[in-house]
């Protein structure tokens, strides 16, 4: 078989290619989840625990069965049993959840019975009718709520570990100026536009999901666990994603229970969450208090950067926001130490919301450098530039990639961060507000999983590319198919991208910011696949222009096979094809990153964010009037849709600093902004003078095609920007997020 040189950067990546699922989308056509309408379909409607903790003692369910149209009530104690235990963690992506396998309430918002009926509204009233009566325990919520506990065992899913590089007390005593100061962050739900939803239908013993998932072949294993079949005999459907945001790669207690009744009433059965019901077994971002103590000596380096966390997590589970991680491969210091701890309030477990960790640790980390800059007198830039780290700090493996300092050039340039004096409430508008400058450095991981891939090349030389991908709304099946399509050396529109199906080969997780690496590298391997077996072919065909080429070495270009070393000699694909046989050629591929290169170097994506706000100086609204991120993530794929994800990573940003908290009634544990009128998050009036800019980075070691994420790296350093902006117009630092007229208030 000849050798195919395969090209980095093919006619289709790089290009801002528009969103081949848009008019799909913007027409309606699009089917998602809960579109499906089957024969006979019956709607399912879960009753939520009015309650934070106790027991249910009593349910009306004579009322809800009289009901005209309801059709089955499951509770506590008629429940069908399942062949798996919603209380064990059989695999690593698992949380233990609430299926009626006890009358215990564990949370507000938890299932406490489940109405299945004819029609919507009738499943409504019936779970109206059943009129829980419960015997109430109080409820424990906040960081104050419960004792704290050190979490234990070898760092599974969802538990961080401790770490610590170099003496940190020694550190802590070298140092000539010090920080110590503690910042808090607010719970965060995780609100997709598309609900938690699913239609479950049962087919001779084999189920058929139309859900919205971002592990498309993963998530069968869980299915399969908790009905006793096998993975193979569950089929998922899931072509668009109205957002995940890592609430939608993790099975739930209602989604178990529709499919429970769907196999029970042998008719499919539809759920989808209302919109107060996705404050509760869907997962959030736990609050966090953060202790941050950082050490410099005389020229402003640091000998410590010390960062202790403490995090809500659930009262039956284990998830803790792994806030503290976010400074262990930033910045350059003597020693360096992230700590954890958690509380168990009650509330349904916390899980990984978009940058988990890195969001809140950031947030409080970038506030902790610029507070460290102003003690010792200099410029928060320069003070990040004098602790850069050339190496990963405390392991001391060098970057894959690393080009830090020109995003903080470029981010600085375009944003004109020079004329920023260094005093606070030196700057004002023409209407007189209050104008401040600020900045903060992203950094989030460039991880890749396991995923594999098929390509084919068709008799009428067009290409097929497979993979079970999700989309959830970051482009997935515009970046996929591009990059498949120069894997091929085909034009884009010469290929079908074929996703979102269980029957597919197994496109990994959607998540982590590693997605396109990960199924974009099996698509790049299967579509190598197949032009090598073509060109062994024509090289074995006597007939055709590159019979004998041998190792010549040939190149797929626009649908042509080419000889590297003498471009008269070509074919088109579908000349080879057709004289020999006229079989499709398919190929294989599989993606997966070895041990040992995660061994030799340090994997992450980089950024810079500057931001200004304009703050009202007697009523003390705070307005963002402008953002400039600029972002080094490797190869770029498709700018436009870089852009898209970074500055909905900033917009996240904002909402994180300024608008988003889960309020609790400490009386009841119950959340009472669980709505999208009183759990406050951005709107265009909100978002004003948003830039991105990419900072080209070649990356040799991150994976084969060069790309890192771009989905969670914009919130890291947005929400410590707009922070110090605030510090820098009013002179109040605040240490609390979100940040609220109030606290500004208090600090006047």
């Amino acid at each position: 078989m000849p050798d195919v040189i395969m090209p980095r950067f093919g006619s289709n990546s790089g290009q801002p290619t528009t969103r081949r699922d848009g008019i799909a989308k913007v027409t309606g056509t699009a089917t998602f989840a809960a579109d499906n309408h089957p024969d006979r379909m019956l709607h399912a409607v879960y009753a939520p625990a009015t309650i934070a903790r106790g027991r249910v003692t009593a349910l009306d369910t004579e009322a809800a069965l009289a009901h005209p149209g309801v059709v089955a009530v499951y509770t506590p104690w008629n429940r069908p049993p399942l062949a798996g235990d919603p209380d064990a963690k059989p695999f690593m992506f698992a949380f233990r959840f609430e299926a009626l396998q006890s009358d215990e309430v564990r949370y507000a918002n938890q299932p406490v019975a489940f109405v299945v009926a004819e029609s919507l509204e009738a499943a409504t009233e019936g779970a109206r009718l059943l009129k829980p009566q419960y015997e109430a325990q109080p409820a424990r919520v906040g960081l104050d709520g419960n004792a704290p506990f050190k979490p234990k065992g070898d760092a599974p899913f969802g538990l961080p570990r401790d770490v610590e590089h170099g003496d940190v007390a020694a550190g802590h005593a070298a140092a000539d100026q010090a920080l110590d100061a503690t910042y808090e962050t607010a719970e965060n739900y995780h609100n997709a536009m598309e609900s938690h939803c699913l239609v479950a239908e049962w087919k001779d013993g084999k189920l058929e999901l139309d859900i919205p998932t971002q592990a498309v072949v993963l998530t069968r294993g869980a299915y399969a666990y908790y009905f006793g079949i096998a993975p193979g005999d569950i089929t998922i459907r899931s072509p668009y994603l109205g957002g995940g945001f890592g609430s939608k790669a993790i099975a739930n207690g209602p989604q178990i229970l529709a499919i429970m009744a769907a196999r029970e009433l042998g008719r499919p059965v539809k759920l989808m969450f209302r919109r107060d019901q996705m404050f509760g077994p869907t997962g959030h971002r736990g609050a966090t208090r953060q202790r941050i103590r950082i050490g410099i000596d005389g020229d402003a380096r640091m000998t410590v950067l010390d960062h202790e966390s403490l995090a809500t997590t659930s009262s039956f589970d284990d998830f803790i926001e792994p806030a503290a991680h976010a400074s262990q491969g930033l910045y350059n210091a003597g020693a360096l130490r992230s700590a954890f701890e958690a509380v168990r309030v009650d509330t349904g477990t916390p899980g990984p919301v978009r940058a988990p960790g890195e969001a809140s640790g950031s947030a409080a980390l970038e506030s902790a450098m610029d507070e460290m800059a102003e003690k010792a007198g200099i410029d928060p830039l320069d003070f990040r530039l004098r602790n850069y780290a050339e190496t990963e700090p405390g392991t001391g493996k060098p970057y894959s990639s690393k080009a830090l300092r020109e995003c903080y050039a470029e981010g600085a340039k375009r944003f004109g961060w020079e004329g920023r004096p260094l005093e606070p409430r030196r700057m004002q508008d023409a209407d007189g507000k209050l104008v401040g400058w600020g900045m903060g450095t992203a950094l989030f991981g460039a991880p890749m999983f396991a995923a594999e891939a098929r390509a084919t090349l068709l008799p009428d030389g067009t290409g097929l590319i497979e993979t079970a991908a999700a989309d959830m709304g970051q482009g997935a099946w515009t970046a996929l198919a591009q990059i498949g399509a120069d894997a091929l050396g085909l034009p884009l529109d010469r290929v079908e991208f074929r996703s979102g199906h269980s029957d597919l080969p197994d496109g990994g997780v959607a998540g982590g910011s590693g997605h396109t690496a990960t199924a974009g590298g099996a698509l790049h391997a299967a579509g190598g696949d197949a032009v090598a077996k073509l060109a062994g072919i024509a090289s074995a065909d006597p007939d055709s222009p590159l019979f004998g080429t041998g190792n010549t070495g040939v190149v797929a270009r626009d649908g042509w096979l080419v000889a590297e070393e003498d471009d008269s000699r070509r074919e088109r694909f579908a000349d080879i094809i057709a004289r020999n046989g006229g079989a499709a050629v398919v190929g294989t591929g599989k993606a997966a990153r070895p041990p040992e290169d995660a061994a030799r170097h340090a994997m992450y994506s980089h950024g810079a964010v500057f931001a200004e706000v304009k703050v009202d100086p007697e009523l003390f609204q705070v307005r963002v009037t402008r953002m400039v991120g600029a972002f080094a993530a490797g190869r770029i794929i498709n700018p436009r849709l870089a852009e898209s994800q970074l500055m909905g990573g900033m917009i996240w940003g904002i909402s994180f600093a300024l608008h988003e908290e889960a309020l609790f009634d400490k009386r009841t544990g119950r959340i009472v902004n669980g709505d999208f009128a009183g759990y406050h998050i951005p709107v265009n009036a909100d978002v004003t003078g948003l830039e991105v800019l990419t900072v080209h980075e070649d990356d040799p070691y991150v994976n084969p095609i060069g790309v890192k994420g771009v989905g969670e790296i914009g919130i890291s350093g947005s929400v410590g920007a707009i922070a110090n902006a605030i510090w820098h117009a009013t002179g109040t630092r605040v240490r609390r997020f979100p940040i609220r007229i109030e606290d500004l208030l208090a600090g006047a």
